[in-house]
């Protein structure tokens, strides 16, 4: 306490929650939870991580991992407004915090399931569930820059889980010029650069993404985009005719066979001919694109079955095309995969024949969980957050250095 100019007696003492946030940021090593849903709509990601430091400094443990699946009733929920240009502003309005009260239902019955209280953790690192994303080259409206949109409120989440927040991630990266994907690109480089290998990092989610790292390469030297559809497509459309959520193991495309009048009219897209980086979502990449290039193709008489096929092959010749068009085809580089995309073994196999030279090998071969990177990445930026140093995005996507994620207490 002390006495100011007024005669007011003036506390020193920072508030408990800042005490606390403080403290955490000072600890040799930090216990964060991230999470991750991503388009696909199959469950949320709970990936516990312990981290020790921050930047290049970084070390990270996946001590515990699940996904704990949305029932049909929550997929229906999300879905009515999923992706819309034109939905229900009561209906957005509600699902906020909903989503975040079910996402802490879910955390409090995990870490029960494990053994580990909420005190046990310092953070929860939130992705949301994006709603709808706009990058420019999705809207013609000059006046607007690139937008996107995640649900799940922070602030219900730390609430009801008893555990501080960092959420909202995207929007730093646009803020900051960029365009708020993709977001592996800072997770990748902190942990997965080697001092050797070239090294090629595929995410096939919803949407498929990819960095690259040159051996011993400054971030300024990484580069990674977004590249076009992952499983969205796929999944949609094994939804509309198949009544299944995905296409397991690609034996749905494999009873079909590649219609090449629809695979060239899906690629005509102007999409895959904006500069790269870039990025996209299930906002142009959904059941109606399909229908559309089948009718510009004359293929709307075709098996549903080569319809799959040739949006297996799309995945595939998109990644590939969008590698090419920045990575030299003399590097030597290895490519590890992660996603939901990667237990797709047609489409990788697809991807393999198209690169006949590189070596593909799973995430898991350089201590990355394929199913939890995603989570993973979340928990890396929640820690730089607290404890790191701003960083540009690789490529210098971003215009200023940025640290990501908006911070909510419990109390």
């Amino acid at each position: 306490m002390y006495l100011n100019g007024c005669g007011y007696f003036v506390s020193l003492s920072m508030h408990q929650s800042i005490q606390q946030l403080y403290d955490i940021a000072k600890k040799p090593s930090r216990k964060v939870l991230g999470l991750m849903s991503g388009t696909s709509l199959d469950g949320l990601d709970i990936a516990l991580c312990e981290l020790e430091g921050a930047g290049k400094e970084t070390k990270l443990s996946l001590l515990n991992f699940a996904t704990v699946s949305y029932d049909n009733a929550m997929k229906e929920e999300i879905l009515s407004i999923f992706s819309k240009a034109s939905v229900s502003l009561e209906k957005l309005t509600l699902m906020n915090p909903w989503i975040a009260l079910q996402n802490a239902q879910m955390i409090n019955q995990t870490l029960a399931s494990w053994g580990i209280k909420a005190a046990e953790i310092d953070l929860i690192a939130s992705h949301g569930q994006t709603i709808y994303h706009a990058p420019k080259s999705l809207h013609p409206n000059d006046a607007f820059g690139p937008a996107t949109l995640q649900i799940g409120d922070g602030d219900h989440l730390a609430v009801h889980t008893g555990i501080i927040t960092i959420s909202d991630f995207r929007q730093k990266h646009i803020a900051a010029g960029g365009e708020g994907a993709p977001l592996a690109v800072y997770g990748d480089y902190l942990l997965c650069t080697d001092t050797i290998e070239n090294r090629l990092l595929l995410n096939i989610g919803g949407i498929a993404n990819y960095t690259y790292l040159p051996a011993n390469g400054r971030l300024d030297q990484v580069f990674s985009s977004d590249t076009g559809p992952g499983n969205t497509m796929m999944d949609a459309f094994m939804r509309a005719h198949f009544n299944a959520e995905y296409d397991k193991d690609g034996l749905v495309a494999k009873k079909g066979s590649i219609n090449e009048a629809l695979l060239k009219a899906m690629k005509a897209n102007s999409f895959f001919n904006v500069p790269l980086p870039k990025t996209i979502g299930p906002e142009l990449f959904n059941v109606a694109f399909i229908e559309k290039a089948q009718l510009a193709s004359g293929t709307t008489h075709i098996a549903k079955e080569d319809v799959m096929a040739t949006l297996n092959r799309l995945t595939a010749e998109t990644i590939v095309d969008a590698i090419h068009k920045h990575v030299p085809t003399s590097d030597h580089y290895t490519l590890y995969t992660s996603g939901g995309g990667m237990h797709n073994q047609l489409v990788v196999e697809h991807i393999q024949a198209l690169l006949p030279q590189i070596v593909i090998k799973s995430s898991q071969a350089i201590g990355i969980h394929p199913d939890a990177k995603e989570a993973i990445l979340f928990a890396i930026l929640a820690n730089e957050c607290v404890a790191g140093e701003p960083m540009y995005a690789g490529g210098n996507a971003t215009k200023i250095p940025v640290t990501m994620g908006k911070i909510s207490f419990p109390k």
